[in-house]
């Protein structure tokens, strides 16, 4: 490692972390199994002739519970996959034979924050407001960036700062603020290589709904393939003001799986240069 880098990589850069602690009763969609942690072995149950003892855990959750990433096999249409792949036939064994989240590589690229509610002078969006592809233009315009094909790009709706209330950011009766089919199609047209957002299910959610019907995963997933990222905290990024980073992020290689639980770290210089 040469002396410049050993010296980014020692402190000349900072790591923010956009994922969410993994903790039973956090909130997440009703859809997948809970998140569960257990200390099967606890110290003191089994102590060696040394004095010393282990302790071990079990984890039981599904892959689309906390911070995660969607794997193109986690949607279909009409029952085909991206490209086209027959949706049942894919899945025969008990696992998915394309498109499984063990396909997607380790992320590390540029990422672009696009701060919805500071585009458009609020703090946060309002309950099943639909972000519009005229918000995430603003969005352009008042960062004054463009994004580039294979960058991964997140949508900030404020909404995450809910995540505390527990229920309430479910938004079951609420409703939650994201994209709609146009804002997935924006999205999809600068070819990212991902998209994440501050809520449980990416884009927005009308009142009363829940999971009714899911256009912007059609989109990004069944049409674009473009992998989607859930429940991310964009809070602290933004509220320091960064948009341009590098972003890091690492899924799980669970073979043949619809999604990961994944950390991603959006990178920056100490000066704010994000590359």
């Amino acid at each position: 490692m040469n002396d410049a880098l050993l010296a980014a990589v020692r402190g000349g850069v900072r790591a923010y972390d956009l994922s969410r602690p993994y903790e039973i009763g956090m909130p997440q969609s009703p859809n997948h199994p809970a998140y569960w942690h257990s200390l099967p072995r606890r110290h003191g149950d089994m102590v060696r002739e040394d004095g010393s003892s282990g302790a071990n855990d079990v984890i039981v959750m599904g892959t689309h519970v906390g911070t995660h990433i969607d794997a193109l096999a986690h949607v279909s249409q009409d029952g085909r996959l991206y490209g086209g792949h027959d949706a049942v036939e894919a899945s025969v064994g008990g696992r998915f034979s394309k498109l499984g989240i063990d396909t997607v590589p380790p992320i590390l690229t540029r990422g672009i924050l696009l701060d919805v509610p500071a585009a458009l002078g609020l703090d946060a969006c309002e309950a099943a407001y639909e972000i519009t592809p005229d918000d995430l233009d603003r969005c352009l315009e008042r960062q004054s960036v463009t994004p580039e094909a294979g960058d991964v790009l997140l949508v900030r709706s404020g909404w995450g700062a809910r995540w505390s209330e527990g229920t309430p950011y479910i938004g079951k009766d609420s409703g939650v603020p994201g994209v709609g089919e146009a804002g997935a199609q924006w999205l999809a047209s600068h070819q990212p290589l991902a998209a994440g957002a501050d809520s449980i299910a990416f884009e927005q959610l009308q009142p009363g709904k829940g999971h009714a019907t899911l256009p912007a995963h059609r989109v990004l997933l069944v049409e674009n393939g473009i992998n989607i990222i859930e429940t991310m905290n964009l809070e602290e990024i933004a509220a320091d003001g960064v948009v341009e980073f590098t972003f890091v992020g690492v899924p799980l290689p669970l073979v043949g799986a619809t999604g990961s639980p994944i950390r991603p770290l959006a990178v920056v210089t100490t000066d704010g240069a994000g590359r």
